[in-house]
């Protein structure tokens, strides 16, 4: 396998991922994302943010680091203060044109990334989100999750954003570097950068 683009002064891409005891999937998906944007010969950054994890995650990422030099880059809180706060250290640091999030879990996928880059340069967007159109969640979630959509909608006026909590989203890095996330407004980037 090619070795992935290094960071450079123009480095595409910055991925900020919050994690809390996530140990088993980091390294999938890291290989994964590195896989993709490599072949792509795309430069970026991978940012975990351990969120005060409890199991082995800070020292997967630690090794993680050592097998991805300056690729993979770790931000360790002692304790556990959300994924807002998480978020906000890994907008702080990521050096990316494009800023990307996604959740640790393996259930974004980093074949997207490629292809949200070249629509956030070629639409000159500043904002670009997934959406799970199909929810294997139980009932108990996905109504819910709705019922938020369509009220963030509605209330907001972001009307062309379907799923506000899907956690892989595209930012300009004007925009990370515009809004101070706090709190569970995490959920509400979007309609912060609007204002």
């Amino acid at each position: 396998m090619s070795q992935p683009l290094l960071m450079n002064n123009a480095l595409n891409i910055s991925i900020v991922i919050p994690q809390l005891n996530e140990e088993e999937s980091l390294p999938e998906l890291t290989r994964w994302i590195v896989e993709v944007l490599t072949r792509s010969q795309l430069s970026f950054e991978i940012l975990y943010i351990d969120d005060g994890s409890t199991d082995d995650s800070w020292a997967v990422i630690v090794r993680q680091t050592e097998e991805y030099p300056g690729v993979v880059r770790g931000i360790r809180f002692q304790r556990n203060y959300g994924k807002s706060a998480a978020l906000n250290v890994g907008f702080e640091a990521a050096r990316g044109t494009i800023v990307f999030t996604m959740d640790a879990d393996l259930q974004d996928s980093p074949d997207e990334l490629p292809g949200m880059y070249k629509r956030m340069l070629e639409e000159q967007l500043d904002i670009l989100s997934g959406w799970k159109k199909k929810r294997y969640d139980p009932l108990s979630k996905t109504i819910p999750t709705r019922l938020f959509n369509w009220a963030t909608r509605k209330v907001s006026g972001v009307h062309n954003l379907h799923d506000f909590n899907c956690g892989l989203k595209a930012y300009s890095k004007k925009v990370i570097k515009s809004v101070e996330v706090y709190g569970e407004m995490h959920r509400y980037i979007p309609v912060l950068a609007k204002w």
